[in-house]
């Protein structure tokens, strides 16, 4: 006989926030993706590493990416590497560690960011910043901050 699905109700709650936080992450995340892809012909992770690098007033270096993104590094290196045969990004040597590069976004690369940013803000509005309050919106802050301390007491900076 098929198991019937649980109601939140009966479920325990960490269990049913862990789902949500997944559902929540995997569906948004998607649905950035799509809009991301179709408007502008750009993977949801090359946006990411195009964030970090927009937010940065000064070159990144590679390994730091790798660290800062939900990217492995070796996932890093490829969408780095897509990016600049599309001269979105440059790479230099570091002038500090002879050993590494560093990854900076080029005019062209500032100027995609802008909009995919604005379409991400914009595919995002009718199921989150605009269904959410303030006060939903902190208290995410509030969970993904603990999360992230967490997650940096146990295994080091993210």
């Amino acid at each position: 006989m098929p198991k019937r699905k649980l109601t939140q109700a009966e479920m325990p709650a960490a269990d049913y926030a862990f789902y949500g936080l997944v559902w929540a992450g995997t569906t948004l995340t998607e649905r950035v993706d799509r809009a991301l892809s179709k408007a502008h012909d750009l993977p949801v992770s090359w946006f990411e590493v195009m964030l970090w690098l927009a937010t940065s007033p000064d070159p990144v270096p590679a390994s730091v990416l790798g660290n800062s993104t939900m990217l492995s590094r070796s996932q890093v290196s490829r969408v780095v590497d897509a990016l600049q045969s599309r001269g979105l990004v440059t790479r230099t040597p570091s002038p500090r560690d002879a050993r590494s590069v560093e990854v900076a976004l080029t005019p062209e690369g500032h100027h995609l960011f802008a909009e995919a940013d604005a379409t991400r803000r914009e595919c995002l509005a009718p199921v989150f910043t605009e269904l959410l309050d303030q006060q939903d919106l902190e208290a995410l802050g509030t969970v993904w901050r603990k999360l992230k301390a967490a997650k940096e007491s146990t295994e080091g900076p993210a």
